[in-house]
């Protein structure tokens, strides 16, 4: 098989996983929307976020339930990943433009040493980020360890409304981002 297809064939396994998780159970009736490496559910087909805790790269804990009420961007990267390189300045202005409206972002940093991964976040993002080196938070959002860079918007109940597998801008994502921050809670 060659390369071209295992990676299309990868891709299309991973958006069905992805689609399948924002469905209702068994519902024929899809509400999320995928071009492939950008999936967008509807508020009533969002699943839960699974469980994102870890060493913070600054020492101490983080656990994203502490966060609920708050819209979070999760993204994931690696010191060693050319294109997490290019969308940093993107993730820290959305970060800034955004955070006032409740939005916090986290970054989790996979497959990499602890000092590379300090050093690579210095000057670049303000906001916090878990060492995670065996990728398993990637993992437990069904986020391939090739699949890096990838960032995952979570609403304000916890829910998984945005995923987008491969680098992002500020002006793909600040829209978005606004667009959930503006979203009621359901739990209201």
């Amino acid at each position: 098989m060659t390369t071209r297809r295992w990676t299309a064939g990868l891709l299309a396994t991973v958006a069905a996983v992805a689609l399948a998780g924002c469905s209702s159970g068994g519902s024929e009736e899809k509400s999320c929307a995928s071009d492939g490496l950008t999936i967008t559910c509807a508020p009533d087909q969002r699943s839960k976020t699974p469980k994102v805790t870890g060493e913070l790269l600054t020492g101490g804990q983080y656990d994203v339930s502490q966060a609920r009420g708050q819209v979070v961007v999760v993204n994931f990267w690696g010191s060693w990943c050319a294109p997490c390189r290019a969308e940093a300045d993107d993730l820290e202005t959305t970060y800034q433009a955004t955070k006032a409206s409740g939005v916090a972002f986290l970054g989790v940093n996979v497959q990499d040493s602890k000092d590379k991964a300090i050093a690579f976040e210095q000057g670049r993002a303000t906001y916090p980020s878990i060492f995670d080196p065996s990728s398993r938070q990637a993992l437990n959002f069904d986020i391939p360890p090739n699949t890096t860079p990838a960032t995952v918007v979570l609403d304000r109940d916890g829910r998984i409304a945005v995923v987008i597998r491969r680098a992002v801008t500020q002006d793909e994502l600040k829209p978005i981002v606004e667009r959930i921050a503006a979203e009621k809670p359901a739990s209201n």
